[in-house]
């Protein structure tokens, strides 16, 4: 494996020492995984647009072996087929309280607040944010989670910043895949 080039922007060292220790890594979609708009067909489909970067750094966290999980409001099929075709476990769709989710997957998991990140752009995602030791957001997301974000990509949702995300996680662990291929 050869050296990797230094992350191009500044993440503190209390942020990498807190993702080092990552066990878990839990996303909103809405606003995180997409750019937060809505999109509906004439017939009422609901479509969705994601970013092959940010599936792939999922991918690489699961190879890594940190676990992956979605919590959302919303539920879609465009959002079920996207999880699906990354293999995503612990998908949570449709869901209003957030935080009740949360606890019971960490007794499922046996994990603790302390193992997990969550990456979240409104308000809604704070029950969960606050109970996790470490706290992403996104440039576009609302002002107050931005504000209680252990650090914040600079890339909005959608756009890459998830993966941004996922390499600050992947980085602080020295488990940084080169090489390795498949489809995003």
């Amino acid at each position: 494996m050869s050296m990797l080039p230094p992350l191009p922007y500044s993440v503190s060292e209390q942020v990498m020492n807190k993702a080092s220790k990552v066990k878990l890594a839990l996303f909103d979609v809405d606003g995180v995984l997409t750019d937060g708009k809505l999109h509906y067909s004439a017939d009422g489909e609901q479509l969705k647009v994601f970013h092959a970067l940010d599936g792939h750094g999922l991918k690489m966290l699961k190879a890594a072996g940190i676990r992956v999980g979605v919590i959302s409001a919303r539920k879609s099929l465009a959002l079920q087929t996207r999880l699906n075709d990354l293999g995503i476990e612990h998908c949570h769709l449709g869901v209003n309280d957030k935080r009740a989710v949360f606890d019971e997957l960490l007794k499922k998991l046996n994990l603790s607040g302390d193992d997990c990140c969550f990456v979240g752009d409104d308000v809604i995602d704070l029950p969960v944010m606050t109970q996790c030791a470490l706290k992403f957001s996104v440039d576009n997301g609302h002002f107050i989670v931005r504000d209680i974000a252990d650090w914040v990509s600079p890339l909005t949702g959608g756009q890459g910043a998830v993966r941004s995300i996922c390499d600050v996680i992947l980085y602080s662990q020295d488990s940084y895949p080169l090489g390795t291929s498949g489809a995003q």
